[in-house]
């Protein structure tokens, strides 16, 4: 038992902290309660189910935070970017992947792995002794929620997440959509054209936006104050908080030439990506929504070439949890109050896939360490993973803490550079170029 890992969950972070703790010589059970146990948002038992979107956001490791913690995993044999590499799907600059495939990779490369062991069934109560890492998402069950809270005498923080629809490729008119990247961004014609897109005029929009605000939507019940995460709002909310923003965000129509009638400018665009590898799924980018099923379908085929459009998921809203960081774990995941317990992923207030799988990693080397009686410190704050790590076990304020992904301002700066747009992207190549010779060296310790 002592030397044993066990690991409550197989999504991003659970997967992939067995990965690197198996290829290290440790026995590891993961513990999942799915399929037994299901949830909102998981429609299968494998592990690491994308749930919501099934992109890793982009793949630039020079101008991008995200792209680079890719880099960072992949130099690390990270389980999670090897199998997304895999399946690799087109999307302009994006590290987009068949998600279905993509799940089943992982679990077959779990299950074949001589040093893992599957265990299905729910964890209700906190284990005393052992050495084990929570990593059960924002979708922890609620019997082990509660004893998260009974253990550190503080109720878990949470939010509300929503999803968004997916539709069926041969149900789109392709007569108004067209294909084509922002930007014509990609280095192939097949990454050039990986989003589809769907132009409004002024008038369109308007009443896109009126019937939008209108709709029946699921709300807040009684008790409930969590909020929204910026990154993943609802487009209600988004036009809640003015008829443009959505202009200015998910639909904005720069970068596009609409092929159909290439002299006239879009006053709106809804971009669409590929779901899968077939291309006969597409999911709409941005539009996590909250809508109700009925009101949702109606006002989706508002929009031009959607007017038929049949759906393989329509969106939902679900409630997300995490603990607060700051206050609750060390410098090395560990629980304060119960140091042999580790928490890794959205759970510890990281936001997105990749961010996950990478608190899965350093959880997953952490405790490798003190099983063999070993000393590890995080990774220094100017590499993504250490910056991320740094932020949740005590960078950010405990009193507003909220989830984050990573991103160029966590990163401590680089001194001589120019700051502003202008120096924006000698800067961003700074911190990456820095990051990597940091990581390295890190990985080489």
């Amino acid at each position: 038992m002592t030397d044993t890992l066990h690991i409550i969950g197989g999504g991003m972070a659970g997967s992939e902290a067995a990965w690197q703790a198996a290829n290290a010589g440790i026995s590891v059970v993961i513990h999942e309660m799915r399929p037994k146990v299901g949830t909102f948002a998981h429609q299968t038992g494998l592990l690491g189910e994308m749930v919501c979107s099934n992109s890793f956001r982009s793949d630039d490791s020079e101008q991008n935070a995200v792209g680079l913690l890719h880099w960072e995993m992949r130099a690390a044999n990270g389980l999670i970017m090897a199998t997304a590499d895999k399946h690799k799907i087109p999307a302009g600059g994006a590290l987009a992947v068949d998600r279905d495939p993509f799940a089943q990779s992982v679990t077959d490369a779990l299950m074949a792995h001589p040093n893992i062991t599957i265990e299905y069934g729910e964890i209700t109560e906190l284990p005393k002794d052992g050495h084990w890492i929570i990593a059960t998402g924002p979708l922890t069950s609620g019997s082990l929620a509660e004893a998260i809270a009974a253990q550190t005498g503080a109720e878990a923080l949470a939010f509300f997440d929503a999803i968004a629809p997916i539709v069926y490729f041969d149900s789109i008119n392709m007569e108004k959509a067209w294909m084509q990247s922002r930007y014509d961004k990609g280095e192939t014609e097949e990454e050039r054209t990986a989003y589809l897109n769907c132009p409004m005029d002024k008038e369109t929009y308007e009443a896109f936006i009126d019937a939008l605000l209108a709709a029946d939507k699921t709300e807040f019940r009684e008790g409930e104050t969590a909020g929204y995460f910026d990154g993943c709002l609802p487009i209600e909310v988004m036009a809640e908080r003015g008829r443009e923003t959505l202009r200015f965000g998910p639909m904005k129509p720069v970068g596009l030439t609409n092929e159909h009638q290439p002299d006239v400018k879009a006053y709106a665009v809804v971009q669409l990506r590929r779901d899968n590898k077939l291309g006969t799924l597409y999911n709409i980018v941005g539009f996590q929504t909250k809508m109700k099923y009925g009101a949702q379908a109606d006002v989706l085929k508002m929009i031009p070439g959607l007017e038929d459009a049949k759906f393989a998921r329509l969106g939902g809203i679900h409630r997300n949890s995490f603990i607060n960081s700051p206050t609750l774990l060390d410098d090395q995941m560990r629980l304060r109050s119960q140091p042999n317990i580790r928490f890794a992923g959205q759970i510890t207030g990281v936001e997105g896939y990749v961010e996950s799988a990478a608190m899965g990693l350093l959880a997953g080397r952490m405790a490798v360490a003190e099983i063999n009686g070993e000393e590890i410190s995080a990774p220094p704050n100017t590499t993504a993973m250490g910056a991320l790590i740094t932020h949740i076990t005590g960078g950010a304020e405990a009193k507003t803490f909220q989830p984050m992904n990573v991103n160029f301002g966590l990163f401590p700066p680089v001194e001589g550079l120019k700051s502003g747009r202008r120096g924006r992207k000698d800067r961003y190549k700074a911190y990456t170029d820095r990051a990597k010779v940091d990581w390295q060296s890190w990985l080489e310790r």
